[in-house]
């Protein structure tokens, strides 16, 4: 068992609960999230688009994302050393400004190479967001309602596979795909302003240290549950980033078809981050192991019955109704686990969650080219069952280890 007698004492990052919760902030927040969302996993509905304007494989394509998340997993643990005392609401107004230019310049991109270059920027923006929106989450609606914050946030994570990726699909068949990058990109440096106006100031933690990162990975069970979110993010991303590829296997299919099964996705993760985002702060541990279960179940069922549509969207709806809630369970294990280190441990999530998306997007592009999908989503729903029993584990070791310390 980790000595946690020599750590360095600090204070709580959440402010006392308010009376109510501020949902224009909120909001403003559940936007953010949707619009960076959206925009990271654009390629991922337009692969074929983008290849053939670009001369490259769907594969290739796919290398934006894995560009995005790797830069990412850079910047979620380095984001609080290189701004240790700024504001953290000015933070995400860059954040938006940001993402913003990132998308307009993909618009503009003649080549992969400059549009892997303009998604570096986006992939900055994001990880500042998410390593950050915890942090935020908590000022604003205190500790004992942080899942119901984070909620909001990943509402907007929801929203855009409800919405944002399957119209961005739609418009891709009615105009150049190079316009809806732009639209995205206009529409998320607007959102700078809403940020500035309607977040309150949210003071840097105490925890940007490389030092306080390994204290804090060092606590019972934080390591082997962050092992566990690692191998449940890269089986999730390594089916759903080639999840187009995957869809168009179904007899029958058309683009419209997709569309809607993406949208089906989409609105299973609305419908699940609001179910699960009520109940989550007393049940997360038993939807950490449930989750992942239920989504490699349904993800092989998506690859298995390509005669089936109408089992086929069974399995995404129920798919997305789970994954959605997933960081609301990772963040709202954070928040109980260590309520001290939010910033850390949000950071720490973040790391996690992009390089699971790193590793899904690079490999599984190149077993998409080299052997085809089925394989890949083979190997995709044995991490997930592996990730279940990791983050089970953990927790039940956590529990094993606070009983041995009272």
């Amino acid at each position: 068992m980790t000595n946690t007698a020599n750590l360095p004492a600090i204070e709580p990052e959440t402010a006392e609960r308010p009376p109510r919760l501020p949902y224009g902030a909120l909001v403003t927040m559940m936007l953010m999230s949707f619009l960076l969302v959206t925009a990271e996993f654009l390629p991922n509905g337009m692969l074929i688009e983008m290849a053939a304007d670009l001369g490259i494989t769907p594969g290739q394509a796919g290398q934006t994302v894995t560009v995005t998340a790797f830069v990412g997993l850079i910047v979620a643990p380095t984001v609080g050393l290189v701004f240790p005392r700024l504001d953290r609401r000015r933070l995400l107004v860059w954040t938006a400004a940001a993402a913003g230019v990132s998308s307009v310049l993909v618009a503009i991109a003649p080549s992969l190479i400059l549009i892997l270059l303009a998604r570096v920027l986006l992939g900055a923006a994001i990880s500042t967001f998410w390593t950050m929106s915890i942090t935020v989450a908590s000022r604003l609606a205190g500790p004992e309602r942080l899942g119901r914050a984070v909620m909001f946030t990943t509402a907007g994570m929801s929203l855009a596979t409800v919405a944002g990726v399957p119209l961005g699909v739609m418009l891709g068949e009615l105009v150049d795909w190079r316009w809806v990058f732009l639209l995205v990109g206009v529409v998320s440096a607007l959102l700078a302003l809403p940020l500035r106006l309607l977040l309150p100031t949210v003071p840097a933690a105490q925890t940007s240290s490389p030092r306080f990162l390994a204290e804090t990975l060092r606590l019972p069970g934080v390591g082997s549950g962050l092992a566990g979110h690692v191998l449940v993010v890269l089986g999730h991303f390594l089916a759903y980033t080639y999840i187009r590829v995957a869809l168009e296997r179904i007899e029958g299919a058309d683009a419209g078809t997709v569309v809607l099964l993406l949208a089906l996705f989409g609105a299973g993760g609305f419908l699940g981050n609001v179910v699960i985002g009520a109940v989550i702060d007393r049940t997360f541990v038993v939807f950490g192991v449930v989750a992942p279960l239920t989504i490699a179940v349904m993800s092989a069922a998506v690859i298995a019955f390509p005669g089936a549509l109408l089992g086929v969207a069974a399995a995404v709806f129920v798919w997305g109704f789970f994954f959605a809630s997933w960081l609301i369970i990772v963040n709202t294990w954070v928040g109980h686990r260590m309520p001290d280190r939010l910033e850390a441990g949000g950071g720490l999530v973040v790391v996690g969650f992009q390089l699971g998306i790193v590793i899904a997007a690079g490999f599984g592009g190149l077993i998409i080219d080299a052997v085809g999908v089925t394989l890949d989503y083979a190997l995709a729903a044995v991490l997930l069952v592996l990730g279940a029993v990791l983050f089970g584990l953990a927790n039940r070791r956590s529990a094993g280890d606070r009983n041995v310390m009272r």
